[in-house]
């Protein structure tokens, strides 16, 4: 299945922050799971309709973060990790300010959370 991101230029986030952020988002959902082939850098760029190099620098931040490895010759793919006790509490904090961030989104638009947790769930269920 080929890796489908969206980006959306009205979002004041800027464009490698959105690609960055639809791979994490992937991978978190399953529908990239660990050991699978990402697209090249040229081909997703291509996709994408952006520069080369912003995927480039996507690509090289998630490999420093872990996330991607690089086989030389072969291909980016996603990264089997072993979470460390260290890196559990990490993940919890990420996952709690990720949380405030949504929060405080769905605040400014109006939305409260329990119009938001079905929406989560079906998503859940889809694997999105």
């Amino acid at each position: 299945m080929p890796l489908v991101l969206t980006l959306d230029s009205a979002d004041r986030t800027p464009i490698h922050a959105q690609v960055e952020r639809g791979i994490r988002a992937a991978i978190a959902a399953g529908r990239l799971p660990i050991g699978d082939q990402l697209p090249t850098v040229r081909q997703l760029a291509v996709d994408l309709r952006v520069n080369a190099n912003t995927v480039a620098k996507v690509y090289a931040h998630l490999e420093r973060d872990g996330v991607l490895e690089t086989r030389r010759g072969v291909g980016t793919f996603v990264a089997v990790r072993t979470v460390a006790e260290q890196d559990l509490a990490l993940r919890r904090s990420e996952l709690r300010r990720i949380v405030d961030r949504f929060l405080a989104e769905l605040s400014s638009h109006g939305f409260r959370v329990d119009e938001a947790v079905p929406e989560i769930e079906a998503r859940r269920q889809q694997g999105a």
